[in-house]
């Protein structure tokens, strides 16, 4: 059999170092080590130290954003002074109709015109026109029409032919006479307050629970004192 490459002959990417290193292996950082500077550096000084002053608006992420005012004089008006025009200085509702826009229609009121004598025209109201209202109307359609006359006094509705009464000249019936009756009250005048010193029982005086009298009620039964035995006992002849 022949023999085949070995191991050492396959040119694969290295793994340690970061020259040609292997991108599918994690690589850690690299540094690398540089001479000594020269003693010159440390004496000339190339860079900010503290010395300088920062302002205390300036941060991290630039200057501080709070507004800062100053106060000064009134500044004088002179003659090349440009005033500039405020909001109320102008009249746009005055421009002209741009691009298109629709303006609604405007009319101006003028006085009355003075009449002329020689105008042979007559004023719009010098013609009649024809009344609408009514049946006498020549070229408009009209209902029906009807006329009003007045009260006939034999025959008519207020002559009572048969004497007979109407329905207001019947009595109303008591509702008490058909039905049951309601309890009736009157009022009366308010009584006197007596002015004797005599002292009469309030409502609370009185006990009506208490009394039995006109009540059914169970039989009730009292206990004696005790008779001796050797007591004569009560003889009564008993007469034919």
């Amino acid at each position: 059999m022949p023999a085949g490459p070995g191991p050492g002959r396959y040119a694969l990417p290295p793994t340690i170092g970061y020259i040609n290193h292997d991108y599918t292996k994690p690589s850690s950082p690299a540094y690398s080590f540089h001479s000594r500077m020269s003693s010159n550096m440390v004496s000339v000084d190339s860079s900010p130290g503290p010395q300088y002053h920062v302002d205390a608006k300036m941060t991290r992420f630039g200057r501080d954003g709070t507004p800062s005012y100053s106060m000064l004089g009134k500044k004088k008006k002179t003659a090349d002074t440009f005033q500039t025009p405020g909001p109320g200085a102008y009249s746009p509702e005055k421009a002209p109709p741009l691009n298109l826009h629709h303006r609604p229609p405007t009319y101006t009121m003028a006085f009355r015109t003075r009449y002329r004598i020689v105008d042979p025209v007559p004023a719009p109201n010098r013609y009649t026109l024809p009344n609408l209202f009514g049946s006498h109307v020549p070229h408009k359609p009209a209902s029906a029409s009807f006329t009003m006359s007045a009260r006939r006094k034999a025959g008519g509705p207020s002559e009572d032919l048969s004497m007979t009464p109407g329905p207001g000249r019947y009595n109303s019936t008591e509702p008490s006479v058909y039905l049951n009756r309601q309890p009736s009250f009157s009022l009366q005048s308010r009584c006197n307050i007596p002015t004797d010193a005599t002292r009469k029982p309030g409502p609370g005086t009185h006990s009506p629970e208490k009394v039995t009298a006109h009540l059914p009620r169970a039989p009730s039964f009292s206990m004696g004192v005790r008779h001796s035995e050797f007591v004569t006992p009560l003889i009564v002849d008993v007469l034919d």
